[in-house]
């Protein structure tokens, strides 16, 4: 049986190419040019669709050089590791995948990451302390929004993120593995690990 309609969002979480092959400079994961039909079903279920990029500065203290690669730690309040350079503001990296909405499009959006010393993960919080919100959760509840159903990449890093914050925000969540894709078995097995313990569903697809 399927949660209310009127009742429920569908997050599509950092869709973008910098995610993909299309980009292999960046963070490529595996098969993640995939997923936006599969992104459009997810929001058949739903009667809010809402999204979230990451919009990064050229100049970011935690990109990844020659003397610091990337996974080595960096020194910041909102930010804990280094990573490849990726998802730069208005490059292809930070577009979304093709077939989905424009981001104008979406009912509520965020764009995150912006700032040179901030990395945050999730979509709900602009700090890694979860005290500065994006808005997003106050919107859904501002819509009566009670189910969430996700999917995005990377299932192992931002998609694990907001779909615990929103968790911990009161949502029923549930985790569309047909709309996800993930970096590494062994994390994403951990993810889903950790969100299913968390009280997440997770689902192989949205079956009609």
């Amino acid at each position: 049986m399927h949660p209310d309609k009127k009742k429920t969002a569908s997050f599509d979480i950092d869709a973008q190419k910098g995610f993909t092959p299309i980009c292999p400079g960046e963070l490529p994961v595996p098969e993640g040019d995939t997923i936006a039909g599969s992104l459009n079903r997810q929001a058949e279920f739903a009667s809010i669709r809402v999204g979230s990029k990451d919009w990064h500065s050229t100049n970011a203290l935690w990109i990844a050089d020659n003397e610091n690669p990337q996974f080595s730690p960096v020194e910041g309040k909102n930010m804990d590791i280094r990573w490849n350079a990726h998802c730069i503001a208005g490059t292809e990296g930070s577009e979304l995948l093709k077939g989905l909405p424009h981001p104008s499009e979406y009912d509520f959006f965020v764009w995150k990451g912006m700032e040179r010393d901030m990395h945050p993960y999730g979509a709900c919080y602009h700090d890694l302390d979860e005290k500065m919100s994006t808005g997003v959760i106050e919107f859904l509840k501002s819509k009566g929004i009670e189910n969430i159903i996700a999917g995005g990449l990377a299932t192992d890093y931002c998609v694990k993120t907001t779909a615990l914050q929103l968790k911990r925000a009161g949502f029923n969540v549930i985790i569309n593995l047909e709309a996800c894709r993930g970096i590494a078995e062994d994390t994403i097995a951990a993810a889903l690990d950790e969100m299913k313990k968390a009280g997440i569903k997770v689902v192989d697809r949205l079956i009609i």
